[in-house]
């Protein structure tokens, strides 16, 4: 009998904790989404919506280890060109049609043969995608590409219906509007600039889930708003919050708030076709400069730390290499060697497209100031901004320094190291993303190395070599790494918060 009782104690405290059917989760957020074409979105806002309507191949966990979503396992062969994948069988799209290799094939056929924003992300590295049979599918690569895994994790990855396909894939924009995928939600309604309403998938192949009836995104452009309709419980979650009022909501017992890192650096580029920020002693003086630990403490609240690598500190690749303590005598010190004098810089920023972007901008110009730099900061509207810094006319090119932030949402270095510093990604003939217009063979060449090289030691080794010259060379003041904030009703449980700055709610449950 005392057995039995305590069997049946055991089984009431399990079913206590489980999960509970029902509910609608209220995520409210600055701005509306984009695209709902995952390769076709470049914003985090777009992404997060993907990720509820969509699935992968595979996906990341919160930790960022890649795991089976669709494909069940794979196989990657021993030269590192081809990778097998074997598929879940039974899976339906939301209108019905199946999910099976032809599907698979048919997505990326149309990403790589399309002009998407995110079609970079495999063309060049994708050679084909080859049917072996219904729900076996195989990617056959250019070369070795040491972090495709972590591609196909990526949003842009996550695979939309063929029918859709054929019904809208002649305009990407229209594609985006009429969202159709595997995923544990479907679009019911999306009233731009108001909200985007989802809707449970009652045939989703995770057998038991969604747990959620739906979920509802809701812009809400000002942050204080946002803050106080969640305190109201006029919602059940948002992120990032403005670091003042942070302390306000762990205050709250109602709500759960965590703060965890995220894979974004903040930094300031420099034009280093520019003189004299073409002089390495300059770029350097202007990074012993800046006192970074105050930065993080006062302008930030202690909601990031300071930085000593392009790299934040849990992307794959890491490597701390020292960076640049704060030393304003040897800033002084290396500007009178660079023979600079009364030295006056320019400094764009966006004004809210990060926190407290503006203020860093404003800190950083009062530090400079102590070594006899004058800076003068100029803030612009964040479309604007872009538009000027990865400008294809060479009038657009006469900046100085630029306030910019860069996280890599397939969570490794690669995508921060080539994009940012490979000389290949310089404007007239790159992408414009190397907007410093940094050129190094050496980097160039690590960097190459980094995409083939299959073996790990040698591949980190590879990443702390590149990051070590990049460091030294300056082409930024490598300011700090953000965190990601969430904040929610405790009644909601299971919320993801990823590195890779994103909340997935498609696991959550009401308590």
């Amino acid at each position: 009998m005392k057995k039995f009782l305590l069997i049946l104690l055991v089984l009431i405290a399990v079913l206590s904790f489980s999960a509970k059917y029902g509910g609608v989760a209220r995520y409210v957020m600055g701005a509306d989404a984009v695209s709902l074409l995952p390769a076709n979105q470049t914003d985090n806002i777009s992404g997060t919506v993907c990720r509820h309507i969509f699935d992968g191949l595979v996906e990341f966990d919160e930790k960022l280890n890649i795991t089976p979503a669709l494909a069940e396992r794979w196989e990657v062969s021993q030269d590192g060109i081809e990778y097998t994948f074997y598929l879940r069988k039974g899976v339906k799209f939301h209108d019905g049609a199946d999910f099976n290799a032809q599907a698979v094939k048919k997505y990326y056929d149309y990403v790589l043969n399309s002009s998407l924003r995110r079609t970079g992300l495999f063309k060049g590295i994708v050679k084909e995608i080859v049917v072996v049979d219904d729900y076996t599918v195989k990617f056959v690569l250019e070369k070795p590409y040491s972090p495709f895994l972590n591609r196909l994790a990526h949003e842009a990855a996550l695979i939309v219906s063929p029918k859709a396909i054929d019904e809208y894939g002649s305009d990407p924009a229209k594609l985006g509007r009429n969202p159709v995928g595997t995923g544990p939600f479907m679009l019911k309604e999306w009233k731009i600039g108001e909200r985007i309403e989802l809707v449970k998938n009652p045939n989703y192949w995770r057998e038991g889930q969604p747990y959620l009836d739906g979920i509802v995104f809701t812009i809400v452009p000002e942050d204080v708003s946002r803050v106080t309709q969640l305190r109201a419980g006029d919602v059940d979650v948002m992120f990032n919050p403005p670091p003042a009022l942070v302390p306000v909501l762990q205050k709250d017992e109602r709500l759960v708030v965590r703060v965890e890192p995220s894979l974004r650096v903040i930094y300031i580029g420099f034009n280093t076709r520019k003189a004299p920020l073409n002089d390495i002693r300059v770029r350097q003086a202007l990074n012993y400069a800046i006192d970074k630990q105050k930065l993080c403490a006062t302008i930030m609240r202690n909601l990031a730390i300071p930085s000593d690598s392009p790299l934040a500190k849990y992307t794959f690749g890491y490597y701390s290499t020292g960076g640049y303590p704060y030393d304003p005598a040897k800033a002084k010190q290396l500007l009178k060697e660079a023979g600079v004098e009364n030295l006056k810089l320019e400094l764009l920023t966006p004004k809210g497209r990060y926190l407290n972007d503006y203020e860093v901008a404003v800190a950083v110009q009062g530090m400079l100031k102590e070594v006899g730099v004058t800076v003068d900061v100029k803030p612009m509207e964040w479309a604007s901004y872009i538009n000027r810094l990865f400008s294809s006319n060479p009038a657009d090119w006469d900046y100085e320094l630029f306030l910019l932030g860069w996280a890599p949402s397939t969570g490794e270095g690669h995508w921060v190291l080539y994009p940012l510093f490979h000389s290949a990604n310089m404007n007239p003939n790159g992408t414009g993303d190397n907007n410093t217009f940094y050129s190094n063979p050496k980097v160039d060449e690590l960097i190459d190395k980094i995409a083939q090289e299959l073996d790990k030691e040698k591949l980190l080794q590879y990443y702390a070599e590149v990051q070590k010259i990049i460091v030294q060379d300056a082409p930024w003041i490598f300011l700090y790494n953000m965190t990601n904030i969430v904040a929610h009703k405790k009644q909601l449980k299971n919320v993801w918060l990823l590195p890779t700055e994103f909340v997935i709610l498609k696991y959550a449950w009401f308590e």
